[in-house]
């Protein structure tokens, strides 16, 4: 496992610009045997293996590269498999260059392993050579009800029906998934991909109730007393707004409802035609994967032109590296050292532009972050037909949650104790209504930790 003296660092091709920014199918290729091979046989087998540590999952990542580089599929497969809900999900959206391959130790003068490719490669060559995640089947009385179909819904009823416990997943939306449905667009997350999971779940025993809202299509009380025990998985789907004069114009909208709104379209469903952007000057403020997600889908709606304001430089941008480029790539433009100070509006009351200030980083803060500063009198104008605010998220706290004890914090996240369960007896939480928006694989991490928990508390 010394190939990395002779092998170097090698990404999975990308589909060319002009084709990919024509349609929402994935722009990355997936790995073939030898491409997984090699970069598999680059893995030095650390001791203290930094990218198992530094994943949330605590992925076996050196023992299943071993895997791949001595061809062994179904081996590999099964380990990729056992810590993580979804590894094909894993490989193609955690930011793998501030997680695993962050940490690798060939980071330094060699270039990290592609974990993240080969991960999505175990998958899907073991899905296509006839394997499948092993399941028992419902093997006792036991009963458990998952609010919310999101990363940590999905991880939660992964590891319960793994252990023989009977799953129902209630969800608000017509379709399962959360953000991974409805939030992730195509181009870096294929929908098949999660269909497939589903409907392994469902062949494991789990139900799923859609188009359903506890609180008002179902009460809390009556899927209670169905139930041993409960998982709140309800997401942070909350935006939040700027705060800026004129941000609740017409043609001003938050991320998810655009993203929301244009996967609705892909899939064929009736959604609002005020969300066709084609040939429209287009204005992102913000700069995390979510804003990435929403500049690189109007590039693909047909925009004229898609700007992305962010207050700090790209090295500060809190979204990953990659999809960064991507958006470069694709050609959204990036106006840096800039912050909003007012949507300015229209005698129709409709948004033209957006007045921004420009900005320069002092001192460093209490975290070690260098503090955002405002050049006084440096303020200039970026015109826009519309505006989208990919500002963040924070949890919905709906009206059960106090009406049945359960706590939640300052800022709405659901307070709950070191064994993930919330301030009610028998109800658990995890994901982002805990941590507030965070990422899959967090959220997947939340809901096999709260599995285990119910499970030994359920079953001993």
């Amino acid at each position: 496992m010394r190939n990395f003296l002779t092998t170097g660092r090698i990404d999975p091709s990308k589909r060319l610009v002009v084709e990919r920014t024509k349609d929402f199918k994935e722009i990355y290729e997936k790995f073939d045997k030898a491409e997984a091979s090699s970069q598999s046989d680059r893995c030095i087998q650390c001791g203290d293996p930094f990218c198992l540590n530094k994943c949330p999952l605590h992925n076996y990542i050196p023992q299943w590269l071993k895997a791949v580089a001595e061809k062994d599929l179904e081996f590999a497969f099964n380990l990729s498999n056992e810590p993580s809900p979804f590894p094909e999900v894993m490989g193609r959206v955690c930011p793998h260059d501030r997680l695993c391959e962050g940490d690798c130790t060939l980071n330094d003068g060699h270039g990290a392993i592609t974990i993240g490719s080969v991960e999505t490669f175990i998958n899907e060559e073991g899905f296509k050579a006839g394997l499948a995640p092993k399941f028992p089947g419902i093997t006792t009385d036991k009963k458990v009800a998952i609010i919310g179909s999101g990363p940590a819904g999905l991880s939660a009823a992964t590891y319960l029906l793994r252990a023989g416990i009977a799953v129902t997943v209630y969800e608000r939306s017509d379709r399962a998934g959360g953000l991974l449905t409805y939030g992730i667009p195509n181009f870096k997350l294929d929908k098949k991909v999660i269909e497939r999971r589903l409907s392994i779940l469902k062949d494991a025993g789990m139900e799923l109730v859609v188009n359903t809202e506890v609180g008002k299509d179902i009460s809390f009380d009556e899927i209670a007393d169905k139930h041993d025990a409960i998982f709140l998985g309800l997401g942070a789907t909350k935006a939040k707004g700027a705060r800026l004069a004129g941000e609740n114009a017409d043609n001003v909208y938050m991320s998810m409802q655009y993203l929301t709104a244009i996967q609705r379209k892909n899939f064929g469903l009736s959604y609002d035609k005020a969300f066709d952007f084609k040939d429209k000057v287009v204005v992102v403020i913000g700069g995390g994967d979510t804003a990435m997600d929403c500049v690189r889908t109007s590039k693909r709606e047909g925009a004229r032109s898609v700007t992305c304001l962010y207050r700090r430089d790209a090295h500060n941008m809190p979204g990953s590296q990659k999809e960064y480029k991507n958006a470069v790539e694709e050609g959204v433009d990036f106006t840096f050292y800039a912050a909003p100070k007012e949507i300015i509006l229209d005698e129709n009351g409709k948004a033209v532009s957006v007045e921004m200030i420009k900005t320069v980083l002092g001192a460093k803060d209490e975290s070690g972050r260098q503090r955002m500063e405002e050049v006084q009198g440096s303020e200039f104008k970026v015109k826009a037909d519309i505006v989208i605010l990919a500002l963040g998220f924070d949890p919905e706290v709906p009206s059960f949650l106090a009406e049945n004890g359960i706590e939640t914090n300052a800022w709405g996240g659901v307070v709950i104790n070191d064994n993930y369960e919330t301030t009610t007896a028998g109800v658990y939480a995890g994901g982002d209504c805990y941590r507030g928006a965070d990422l899959v694989v967090t959220a997947a991490l939340d809901g096999r930790e709260a599995a285990r928990k119910m499970i030994k508390s359920l079953l001993g």
